[in-house]
């Protein structure tokens, strides 16, 4: 049975128009038209419906530190041991409860889909749960019960940190991400499966690298290869679609479409401790060691000299900014409009979730070039859009497009809110928030409708979950 929705405005591959029908079935876009008027039966959307948002980079357990680290200053590193707090009071419930509200957040949020950076894989110590993969586990059921499609992202963690004189071991907190080497990483990711299509848990296995700091050089090919070999299984390709709304285009010799990303240079004491160790930037070592390619998503990418800029744009890989993260880290702001010029592709991410807002994300990916380079207008508002939903750089090609084929999701953002009233449709990133964020439609399924998700308070979701966490600390 099809449903067809009704758009005064909708944001097209080609551009905004009006009066767009678009018909759902079976979780896919069936019709799309435009200049047609809305017919008896439609469910009509008010404002401007953009393609389902994507949220390309997550730590779910981050959430659980908004509000909390702000009375002691300090730098990213002093940040970090708050984190690391956090993490050790987690089991797979708690995961679950606290996941759950957050992706249920994400969905308030316009965000259709999410790429989870996932390294707390362990219990206390490192000890592995009987169920060896039972912490990632709780992130696909939190998706699932929040109405939003997963991303699980694998993280190889080996390593506690990198100088001139090479790497610590793991130690404390940091037990409970590793599993020994790249190898037995890999074998424990193998057990995880896809699940994309029919029923609720929309789920895309893939790989990431924490840093070059947290996996040693030898074993960096390693986590690449297993991904790009679907973790010792038979590769698979996927249609790709351009970030910056280019067409189709196939999928690239030795890349299989499973995503695999890295956290890079998001610190000057990253990059000095890699050119101290190995006389490379991070992005020349990944360069080096094969890891770099139109799979990669470098994520933040803040400190890059003009070489690394040259090397990610070469091979077209996503470069993922955390706008809202990275100002609240102190991080500095990253040469986004200068890669996207040498060929990489942008996409977004919340990262720790100081803010779950992807059209702030957006709007500071512009805003940040800005205070910058003293210039405005260094992104379109298209090219925010594609930045927003490119759901490729997750792994998800057959999404973030309102188009026949593709997954039925959208957005609908109001234009009658005291943020929005008055401005352009075709500028409403430049204006709206989460707050103006009325439905939410993930394959066809509504997740969230008049600005309500279907789990109810998640307010109070959040506040049980997290509340906990902090007691007697």
């Amino acid at each position: 049975m099809s449903t067809t929705y009704a758009a005064a405005y909708a944001s097209l591959p080609d551009g905004l128009a009006r009066d767009v029908r678009l018909t759902v079935e079976d979780g896919r876009f069936l019709a799309v038209t435009s200049g047609t008027a809305a017919e008896p039966g439609d469910h009509r959307l008010p404002g401007v419906v953009l393609p389902g948002l994507a949220n390309a980079h997550s730590h779910a357990f981050h959430r659980a530190l908004r509000g909390r680290t702000h009375h002691r200053g300090g730098t990213f590193w002093t940040w970090r041991e708050r984190m690391y707090a956090v993490a050790a009071r987690l089991d797979p419930d708690s995961y679950l409860a606290l996941a759950r509200a957050v992706y249920a957040e994400m969905a308030l949020a316009g965000v259709s889909a999410v790429g989870e950076f996932h390294y707390l894989h362990h219990g206390p110590g490192g000890r592995r749960y009987l169920e060896p993969n039972a912490m990632g586990q709780a992130l696909v059921e939190a998706a699932a019960q929040a109405g939003i499609r997963l991303t699980l992202l694998d993280t190889c963690y080996l390593a506690g940190g990198l100088s001139g004189e090479g790497y610590a071991p793991l130690e404390g907190t940091q037990l409970r991400f590793g599993d020994g080497d790249a190898d037995a990483w890999a074998l424990r990711v193998a057990d995880l499966r896809d699940a994309t299509d029919g029923g609720p848990a929309h789920v895309r296995v893939g790989g990431a690298i924490h840093s070059v700091r947290a996996v040693p050089r030898e074993q960096l090919s390693v986590v690449a290869a297993a991904v790009r070999t679907n973790f010792g299984g038979r590769p698979f390709a996927h249609r790709a679609v351009g970030g910056d709304g280019g067409g189709a285009r196939p999928a690239a010799d030795g890349v299989t479409g499973r995503p695999l990303h890295v956290h890079l240079s998001e610190q000057p004491a990253e990059n000095q401790a890699c050119l101290d160790a190995h006389g490379l930037t991070p992005t020349g070592l990944l360069a080096a060691e094969g890891v770099l390619g139109p799979d990669l998503t470098a994520v933040h990418a803040t400190h890059l000299t003009g070489e690394d800029i040259g090397l990610l744009g070469e091979r077209r890989a996503w470069a993922c900014f955390c706008p809202t993260t990275e100002r609240d880290l102190a991080d500095g702001i990253g040469p986004a409009s200068a890669l996207r010029r040498s060929g990489a592709r942008l996409c977004l991410g919340s990262d720790q979730h100081a803010v779950i807002d992807l059209l702030e994300e957006a709007r500071a990916l512009e805003m940040h070039e800005r205070l910058d380079s003293l210039e405005r207008g260094r992104l379109t508002p298209e090219q925010l859009v594609a930045a927003a939903t490119a759901q490729e750089s997750i792994g998800w090609a057959d999404a973030g497009r309102l188009e026949v084929g593709a997954r039925a999701d959208l957005v609908a953002v109001r234009d009658d809110t005291v943020r929005t009233a008055g401005s352009d449709h075709a500028q409403i990133l430049l204006s709206a928030t989460s707050a103006d964020v009325d439905t939410l439609v993930v394959d066809g399924r509504v997740a969230v409708q008049d600005g309500r998700h279907r789990l109810g308070d998640v307010g109070r979701l959040l506040r049980e979950a997290i509340d906990p966490l902090w007691k007697d600390s």
